[in-house]
């Protein structure tokens, strides 16, 4: 399948989910979903769309860097099918949970959110972009410990 059908077929999904959705009354909204899983210390799996209303709308907010969230955050960008992503998972709720009142973890699934990764230009995963309230953000990559990140998040983030 060629790039241009994969991204018409992955448009007519997109859609398609968006129709049911709105057709789903009684459904929570992704951000009201998303604060019940922040207050409860757990990762949050992140969209476009809440990348965008949460983090940084890349599509209308310009070329300047404006983090739109109330707490650091740390967006994860993973796949499915990648060993060293599946070893940090347990990782990213530990320090969601460790760090659930000063924290936000997302997760970004790179082939559901091709669009998003790519603007990120993220290349090899997993790649975590560290988010501080007033400062740009820095993007690690690769698997690393969980003292490593701990360290990352008490200096870069939290300024302990």
């Amino acid at each position: 399948m060629n790039r241009h059908a994969l991204r018409t077929m992955c448009t007519i999904v997109v859609a398609l989910c968006a129709i049911m959705q709105v057709s789903c009354a009684n459904r929570k909204s992704d951000n009201t979903a998303s604060q019940e899983v922040v207050e409860t210390g757990g990762v949050v799996n992140m969209n476009d769309s809440m990348f965008r209303s949460l983090v940084f709308d890349y599509v209308s907010g310009g070329t300047e860097w404006k983090y739109l969230g109330n707490k650091p955050a740390i967006v994860d960008f993973y796949a499915d099918w990648c060993g060293p992503c599946r070893a940090i998972a347990p990782v990213m709720k530990e320090l969601a949970q460790e760090y659930k009142d000063s924290l936000i973890i997302y997760k970004v699934n790179v082939d559901k959110e091709q669009d998003l990764a790519g603007w990120m230009q993220i290349r090899s995963i997993p790649a975590l972009l560290f988010i501080p309230m007033d400062e740009m953000p820095r993007v690690v990559v690769g698997q690393n410990t969980k003292e490593f990140y701990k360290e990352v998040v008490d200096s870069f983030l939290l300024k302990k």
